[in-house]
């Protein structure tokens, strides 16, 4: 069910990249990072279609990827490529279609791509929904182990091995692929800092919505019946350290439990403490980073010379 559930949850974010590479990027001709920014480069020169360019790299990178990253996270991305090569052409397809039966609701159709105008005559604000839509779709993907191909390859493979953020190893590898676009016929220095903009405002929602999806609490907890409680939360899965302590005021000695979880597990820690102990003493807090079994992997290489 959880792999389902994975799978679901990529199909979404694939989709809220496909609708906003497609529908805000694409009419006005902005160039965007990834493999699907080098296919609008290719497309915008020669007419060939994004997803085919898109696919065909895909293939190439996922052979390597299949050694590095492992066969389960390449199964995921296997699927990525083909449900977003599908995607990009299927919402291409219906947003011509959109444009040809209801021209009069668009005040541009680009004649090249046939795609209508959605933000009519704005190309900053198109740049802006547009880069937001695709930064949220990449962050979903990812927060399910999933990727998009392309640079996302490149960025998870340096991501696992080393401590940087997935959002400035893709600015790094996407920003040679906008400038290229300046190489163009037709291209124009407006177009190409919508580009940067677009790369800008993708990579901080990317991590924005990484991070939020990531985010971990600490509890303290202190109960007369720390021991119901902690036997309630170890059934949800969640570890629990219990510590000797001593009241001051009332010099007793106490036990106070502590809990490492994810931020989407709060209220049902909390749920769990309310039934069991309302009078419990709780307090809660923000941890910056929390690495080990159930959270993140260190991704610092050990000096050798300590090992030894």
């Amino acid at each position: 069910m959880q792999e389902l559930h994975d799978y679901v949850i990529i199909t979404l974010g694939l989709l809220f990249y496909a609708v906003g590479f497609t529908c805000f990027q694409l009419p006005y001709e902005i160039t965007t990072g990834g493999l699907a920014g080098a296919g609008a480069v290719i497309f915008y020169a020669t007419g060939f279609p994004v997803q085919y360019t898109y696919f065909i790299v895909n293939i190439l990178l996922l052979c390597i990827a299949v050694k590095v990253l492992g066969l389960k996270f390449c199964l995921k991305t296997i699927y990525a490529v083909f449900m977003l090569t599908f995607l990009l052409g299927f919402v291409q397809e219906v947003m011509i279609y959109i444009g040809q039966h209801y021209p009069e609701s668009f005040a541009y159709i680009n004649p090249r791509s046939h795609l209508p105008q959605v933000v009519n005559n704005n190309a900053f604000m198109s740049c802006i929904l547009g880069a937001a839509i695709e930064g949220i779709g990449i962050g979903i993907v990812f927060l399910s182990n999933g990727s998009t191909g392309g640079t996302d390859i490149i960025a998870a493979i340096i991501n696992k091995y080393k401590d940087v953020t997935l959002g400035q190893m893709m600015m790094l590898c996407d920003v040679i692929i906008i400038t290229s676009s300046i190489l163009l016929p037709e291209a124009t220095v407006d177009k190409l800092l919508y580009g940067y903009c677009t790369l800008i405002i993708t990579n901080l929602l990317l991590d924005y919505v990484v991070d939020r999806g990531r985010q971990s609490v600490q509890f303290f907890i202190f109960s007369k019946k720390y021991d119901e409680i902690a036997a309630a939360i170890n059934e949800t899965h969640r570890g629990v350290t219990v510590l000797d302590g001593q009241g001051w005021y009332t010099k007793q000695s106490r036990k106070v439990l502590v809990v490492l979880a994810k931020k989407r597990e709060s209220t049902n820690i909390f749920r769990i403490i309310q039934n069991i102990d309302p009078n419990a003493f709780v307090s809660q807090s923000k941890v910056i980073g929390v690495f080990g079994e159930g959270f993140d992997k260190i991704k610092v290489k050990a000096d050798k010379k300590e090992k030894q």
